[in-house]
């Protein structure tokens, strides 16, 4: 050091980060309050969504859950006052760990006995539909242009759990913000119209009323349109549990789509991706935490007020990570994503329907309807009369 210099400044707010990248670094304390103007946004919109969700007209006769509500918020926020830069770290953090978070946790509402109690023919169902509908539309998509990422993107939210399953598999294929907004936007629309048509189609073709429910749950998009278009025949619980199969396919599937694009993402130069997503591990962990009763132990390991408690916490938590999905999505995302798109969805989901129609008619029609109950941890299930 030459004379005279003065001594280089010592930064007292805590060890600096590095962004890898080479450029500047930023103090910890910066890290860690950046992203909090943007989650108090999110939470603000989840907050609204919910509020919004809960009254009886959206409830009863719009059929709009809070998943839906807060990322049409979000983008609409987005479109009429777009968040200020200072926002887009809290944002980008709902939708990363925060949103895989609340996907971890829907395996709190799964159990090994809700995968027994709907019987074989059910399961068969529920597996053989998933895997055809999730084949035929990724196929369908390539072969109708969309590009590599939108596809399988748009093909596992329709096979498997809509929103959710579209942000798991958003990660493993590093998808285009536009191409997550114009998948949701696709099953969204497709789901909602299943509320109308499905009901209206079960009394038409005087479906048995169980027969009804498994189609229902095996081929509609989100938890929230299953229970809605259930209930019109009563058959909203065997509904909910032939969804919550198709909720625990998600993890194998997105295995698989982790598993294909590190087979295939090195001819292209895309990075590798994790085989095994954090998210997904906590995923079957959870689920296996809540099914403990069926490795012989006399109590469940959690009690079914904390998984209830759990549940109800990861409503917002899912809500947050969507609401940051929306605050960077505009409306003129689903614009650029074209006819085509919808074409593919579209075709997917009448795809699926046939399937899951076709099986279960075939399957489950001599099936008494089963009676439903709850397991120990509070989970529904279905218990068959003898």
């Amino acid at each position: 050091m030459k004379a005279g210099t003065p001594p280089t400044q010592v930064e007292l707010h805590g060890p600096p980060i590095v962004d890898g990248s080479g450029g500047p670094t930023k103090p910890l304390k910066d890290v860690l309050l950046a992203p909090i103007p943007g989650l108090l946004l999110a939470v603000s919109i989840t907050a609204a969504a919910i509020r919004l969700g809960d009254v009886p007209y959206v409830k009863n006769q719009l059929h709009l859950g809070a998943m839906l509500l807060v990322i049409l918020l979000g983008m609409l926020w987005k479109n009429i006052l777009p968040p200020p830069k200072w926002a887009m770290p809290g944002i980008v953090v709902a939708q990363k760990p925060i949103l895989r978070l609340g996907v971890a946790l829907l395996g709190f509402k799964l159990s090994i006995g809700e995968l027994i109690s709907i019987g074989a023919p059910a399961l068969v169902v529920v597996i053989v539909g998933t895997c055809a509908a999730l084949a035929f539309g990724w196929w369908f998509g390539k072969s109708m242009g969309l590009n590599d990422r939108l596809a399988p993107v748009l093909a596992v939210g329709g096979a498997v759990c809509g929103a959710s399953a579209i942000l798991a598999a958003e990660t493993t294929v590093k998808a285009e913000q536009q191409d997550v907004a114009a998948s949701i936007g696709v099953i969204t629309l497709y789901g909602t119209l299943g509320i109308v048509l499905y009901p209206i189609l079960g009394r038409g073709l005087h479906m048995v009323p169980f027969i009804y429910g498994v189609w229902t749950g095996a081929s509609l998009h989100e938890t929230a349109q299953v229970v809605a278009a259930g209930a019109a025949l009563g058959m909203e619980k065997v509904a909910t549990v032939v969804k919550l199969v198709r909720i625990a396919m998600l993890a194998p599937i997105v295995f698989y789509l982790a598993w294909w694009m590190r087979k295939n993402g090195s001819g292209d130069g895309r990075a590798k991706v994790p085989l095994l997503p954090w998210f997904l591990i906590l995923f079957l962990v959870f689920a296996l935490l809540n099914s403990s009763t069926m490795f012989g132990l006399s109590q469940p390991l959690l009690s079914k007020d904390l998984v209830g408690h759990i549940n109800d916490a990861n409503v917002w938590i899912l809500a947050i990570g969507m609401a940051g999905v929306g605050l960077q999505t505009g409306f003129k995302d689903l614009k650029k994503a074209g006819w085509m798109t919808i074409l593919v969805g579209g075709a997917q989901w009448v795809f699926l329907s046939l399937v899951a129609f076709t099986l279960a008619m075939l399957l489950c029609g001599g099936q008494p309807a089963p009676a439903a109950g709850t397991t120990p941890s509070g989970s529904v299930i279905i218990q068959r009369p003898s």
